[in-house]
């Protein structure tokens, strides 16, 4: 028996996409414990095996999947030159993991650091120039990757959100509304304990109406309809995922350990734009705020003027840190 669904707004872990272009690429897997990631590979375009190149690993947003918004960022940046990893989350995707559609923030954080095991190991990659790039919970993710992976040399976040976040979308969400979610995952746990359907969630609302926020009407328009929209990113969450992720504060302790240089990109007209402007001033490492006349949170997933600015400013970023 299929599993209920339940509609809810979760905007702060939106997943979008855009329709790549053609570029070399090559499907890959990596070991997570366990588990069987699922990536795409892109190299430069006059790719040489016997050169050392670095490398940027690409994180999508929570309910995305590589084919979206994290497998254009890595395409632009092999077309700089780079080599390029995106990549499933666990659970998500064709990556495995059961139960299917858990968003588990420990979880994603791990998966960032069996993908810097698995660069590694690439003989044409410099192991000494690895980069990172996270998009909206995925920039969240990598934030915190980084705290405590040296490897990761550099890292770069458009429009990054911690999905731990406890004041909501605006930043104006009362607490009380986290304790009424923890409450309701509760009962659910029992309920499946004792023999219940697990519930799944939907991050974006599957018909908007005239009464829904524009964010959501944009993440409606990017993440169910053939721009953004593929079969693996299903717009579905378990919902006994929640009482992980709002456990978790991505930005916790950036402070004493992101010690790597750290760029933040932010849409001027974004909702989410507090969020970034929040960890900014919170890094203390060698840091650059990049805001985006004029863009929204969702602009930076695939709008092309917007997704060649952020571009623009990745490669500039990236370039002085890792060349």
């Amino acid at each position: 028996m299929r599993a209920k669904i339940i509609l809810i707004t979760l905007l702060a872990m939106l997943s979008f996409g855009s329709k790549l272009t053609a570029q070399t690429f090559s499907k890959v897997t990596f070991n997570n414990n366990n588990l069987k990631m699922a990536g795409n590979l892109y190299i430069p375009k006059d790719f040489n095996e016997n050169k050392k190149y670095p490398v940027i690993i690409t994180v999508h947003p929570g309910g995305g999947v590589k084919e979206q918004t994290s497998g254009l960022y890595a395409q632009k940046m092999a077309e700089q030159g780079y080599v390029a990893l995106a990549f499933d989350a666990s659970h998500q995707g064709e990556s495995e993991g059961l139960p299917r559609f858990l968003e588990d923030p420990t979880q994603r954080v791990e998966d960032i650091r069996s993908a810097v095991d698995y660069v590694t190991t690439l003989k044409f990659v410099d192991a000494e120039k690895i980069g990172l790039i996270g998009i909206c919970a995925g920039g969240g993710y990598s934030i915190n990757a980084a705290q405590t992976d040296k490897r990761i040399k550099a890292i770069a976040v458009a429009s990054p959100v911690s999905t731990g976040n406890k004041k909501g979308w605006d930043g104006k969400t009362a607490v009380m509304e986290s304790l009424k979610t923890l409450a309701a995952v509760a009962k659910q746990r029992t309920a499946e304990a004792n023999g219940a359907e697990p519930i799944y969630v939907n991050y974006v609302p599957e018909k908007p109406d005239a009464t829904t926020p524009n964010d959501l009407v944009e993440a409606y328009d990017y993440y169910r309809t053939p721009r953004a929209q593929h079969p693996n990113s299903t717009n579905l969450l378990l919902f006994t995922s929640l009482d992980k992720m709002i456990a978790f504060e991505a930005f916790a302790n950036v402070e004493t350990f992101l010690t790597q240089p750290t760029q933040v990109i932010v849409g001027s007209k974004a909702g989410s734009r507090w969020q970034g402007e929040e960890v900014y001033k919170r890094i203390t490492s060698p840091k650059e705020l990049v805001v985006i006349d004029n863009a929204t949170h969702m602009d930076l997933y695939d709008i092309p003027k917007f997704v060649k600015q952020v571009s623009e400013n990745m490669t500039a970023f990236f370039g002085k840190k890792l060349k």
